[in-house]
């Protein structure tokens, strides 16, 4: 048997198992483009894919200006908002993206 063969053989297995379905979920990225200011963290709240409303999540930073924060687990629409330190909210009104998309914005703060 080739190796194709047998990988399409995997493939076909996993598809028609559900309990395979959660390995195999799209990835939803939600990114900022922003300066924090030394020392301060962007947060992420809202709802859907385990937001909430009244406890951010911290971003991941990956440089002076980038924010970025992912899931696996988005079903719906995710909608959210940006924080600084988990205490200041972005400005205007909440953002949103569907599961699998990727969003990336330029907050603004009145500090």
């Amino acid at each position: 048997m080739s190796k194709n063969t047998e990988a399409n053989k995997r493939t076909e297995k996993a598809a028609n198992h559900p309990e395979n379905a959660e390995k195999s979920l799209i990835k939803t990225t939600i990114a900022a483009r922003v300066d924090v200011g030394f020392g301060n963290n962007l947060y992420i709240r809202g709802e859907g894919a385990g937001l909430s409303w009244d406890v951010g999540v911290i971003m991941n930073n990956l440089s002076p200006y980038e924010w970025v924060w992912e899931t696996k687990s988005a079903k719906k629409r995710i909608e959210y908002k940006f924080l600084i330190n988990d205490e200041l909210w972005e400005n205007g009104e909440n953002q949103s993206t569907s599961p699998g998309g990727t969003s990336i914005t330029a907050p603004t703060f009145s500090w």
